[in-house]
């Protein structure tokens, strides 16, 4: 596939996800939702390693990379979903943007990668600024969404750390291999969720679009992004692949109004706008200014 094409992909699924977080969790229960999302992929998964006749290890630093996947999978989608059910998916795709910053701090702590130069501890600081004005208006509606801001704070949070503790793992294994472990290793906890949360089927209820949702979730959001982007961070340069993060929250902002009435305040829309500005500086800044040192 070229690689201009699945960079496309991976905006767009990007971009799409937190809508369709948000519509297949309307008539599904979320903690069904996403379990029945992670058995699509799995299913899908597993086709795909048996055509292909991928070999999947599971040697003991093969099942902590599983582990470390799942992680974030279990932790930033089962928040995510529960969040879903008050929070717009234009916040839910905004919050996440933030996860390169997270991920750099959390990099430090337990990588012992360089501390934050000048210029990202100012990106972070406006960052937190620009989480409050889009965080505002949830703060101030009801208990309730603030809750669901919460949980997708520490989404994010866990998908972070879950980034970040892979990185601790050295070992070479197929992007599929790791795709299909994960949810072998993940798919139970989110049965078991779903049984001690829920536990019951109301079929009934259901929408064909909360249905449409959670396939796509399954095939796309799961299999097809991951590959996507493990294929994208093999070919294009880090820089490139961090452009990513700038452009989805935007276009998943404009997407939530457009297609799902989500309202957008002046609050959210200036904090929007300072985190943008916030994830351009954090990961361009200090190359900016480097240049315009040397020139």
């Amino acid at each position: 596939m070229p690689v201009k094409l699945s960079y496309l992909l991976l905006v767009v699924i990007w971009c799409t996800t937190p809508l369709g977080i948000v519509w297949s969790s309307e008539t599904v229960a979320p903690t069904l939702a996403v379990l029945m999302r992670m058995i699509i992929g799995l299913f899908v998964a597993g086709l795909i390693v048996a055509i292909a006749n991928i070999r999947i290890p599971w040697s003991k630093k093969a099942c902590t990379l599983y582990a470390y996947s799942s992680l974030g999978i279990f932790g930033g989608m089962s928040l995510s979903y529960m969040a879903a059910t008050t929070v717009p998916s234009g916040i839910i795709s905004l919050v996440f943007g933030l996860a390169p910053i997270l991920s750099g701090f959390l990099a430090q702590r337990l990588l012992n990668e360089p501390k934050f130069s000048l210029v990202k501890l100012i990106a972070l600081s406006s960052a937190l600024i620009g989480l409050y004005f889009v965080s505002y208006n949830q703060l101030q509606t009801s208990q309730t969404q603030g809750i669901g801001l919460i949980y997708v704070l520490l989404a994010v949070t866990l998908f972070s750390l879950s980034g970040v503790m892979i990185k601790r793992v050295k070992i070479a294994i197929h992007p599929m291999a790791t795709t299909f472990g994960a949810l072998v290793f993940v798919t139970p906890l989110f049965a078991l969720l779903w049984w001690l949360v829920d536990g019951h089927i109301s079929i009934i209820h259901w929408s064909a679009r909360s249905l449409w949702s959670i396939a796509y979730l399954g095939v796309f959001g799961s299999i097809v992004g991951a590959l996507a982007y493990f294929h994208v961070l093999q070919k294009l340069n880090a820089s490139t692949v961090a452009l990513s993060s700038l452009i989805t929250p935007s276009f998943a902002l404009a997407l939530g109004a457009l297609l799902n009435n989500e309202p957008l305040s002046h609050e959210l829309i200036i904090g929007a706008i300072i985190i943008c500005m916030s994830l351009t500086l954090f990961q361009f800044g200090d190359k900016l200014i480097k240049r315009l040192s040397e020139s």
